[in-house]
């Protein structure tokens, strides 16, 4: 009978002390045991950078290890993401001639994520985006992450960015900036993560299919096309001087004269020449990216996209160009001074 009302006693009290608990802290999440099945599953999941769709996870922040670098909890909710709506949308845009990355970083110092390489005309800032919303089954909240790409010769590559957003982040660029264009050049891509994909990329049109979408597949995919979009701005600078090289050349054969002074020949040559330097010394078109050196998955990406934009391609049109700008120069020279030879004969 006294065991009987001592089991009976030590129920009750334990009914009690957890119902004082619930009116005590009614909103806190019951601390669970190692060997729960949640803290299982925690434990058992994979780290990824961002998803497409922000990852849900506890409102409770303190619940995720603390010395993880990346995104919180990708936790498999609702129905297989289609192709069009998983995918991570990327653009890139050349915003001037140069940047200064030291004072950005120091700025945005807690957004800098760790170089794993020796290259120094980029920095890779993450940015994390904390919401929340109350549902039916009570408060929940999501995290998802903002990359952005930023180079020193002025290109900066934002990844899962939303259109209505881009503003904010090119704010933090824009004040380190020198030579600001009038005009930004943009161009869109996007990526889509398939963990259970059989190779670790594969091409679509304006996209790519990553396994595993992690740091340095986002500094491959940045550096490309921050690349790709900085050679469209320096195309376009060689096709005007071309343009103007050849009216020039139309003038000359009308009249038979030079109207454009020594000064603005001269200009016009500078540029051409610094516009190729530029390309080949401040963009690195032509160094081997050291991530992509170090393992093949990364080199499969590298080498794809830079097929997949025409890099090499692009590059030999841009010197085809400047190389015609420098016949047509030659040409002026050479005119210019058979001119001067028969004036001087007349008098």
């Amino acid at each position: 009978m006294g065991s009987r009302w001592r089991a009976t006693a030590s129920l009750l009290l334990d009914h009690v002390t957890t119902k004082a608990s619930d009116f005590l802290s009614p909103n806190l999440p019951k601390p669970l045991n190692r060997s729960h099945p949640l803290i299982q599953t925690v434990r058992g999941f994979k780290f990824r950078p961002f998803s497409a769709i922000p990852s849900r996870v506890s409102v409770y922040s303190n619940e995720i290890e603390s010395g993880s670098h990346d995104l919180a909890l990708n936790y498999p909710l609702g129905p297989k993401e289609d192709e069009e709506t998983g995918k991570i949308p990327v653009k890139a845009y050349f915003l001037c001639t140069s940047i200064n990355l030291k004072s950005m970083q120091a700025e945005n110092l807690s957004n800098v994520v760790p170089p794993t390489s020796r290259s120094t005309n980029y920095t890779v800032l993450r940015f994390f985006n904390f919401s929340s919303d109350t549902s039916a089954l009570g408060i929940g909240g999501y995290v998802s992450c903002r990359y952005m790409v930023v180079f020193q010769y002025g290109s900066a590559v934002l990844f899962n960015i939303e259109d209505h957003e881009v503003e904010r982040y090119l704010e933090i660029v824009r004040r380190h900036t020198s030579g600001l264009l009038s005009e930004m050049r943009k161009d869109d891509y996007a990526i889509i993560e398939k963990p259970l994909l059989a190779e670790d990329m594969q091409g679509g049109l304006d996209y790519i299919v990553l396994k595993t979408l992690d740091n340095d597949s986002i500094r491959i995919i940045g550096s490309v096309l921050g690349q790709s979009i900085a050679l469209d701005y320096f195309v376009s600078q060689v096709d005007g001087m071309v343009e103007e090289f050849s009216g020039i050349n139309r003038a000359m054969e009308k009249t038979g004269t030079f109207t454009m002074g020594r000064k603005k020949l001269l200009q016009l040559v500078g540029k051409a020449n610094s516009n190729l330097a530029d390309v080949i010394l401040k963009v690195g078109l032509f160094e081997r990216s050291e991530i992509a050196w170090r393992d093949a998955k990364y080199a499969q990406i590298y080498e794809y996209l830079r097929e997949e934009y025409e890099v090499n391609q692009r590059f030999g049109s841009l010197d085809y160009k400047l190389k015609f700008v420098e016949r047509i120069r030659r040409e002026i020279a050479y005119n210019t001074w058979c001119s001067l030879e028969i004036a001087q004969l007349h008098e």
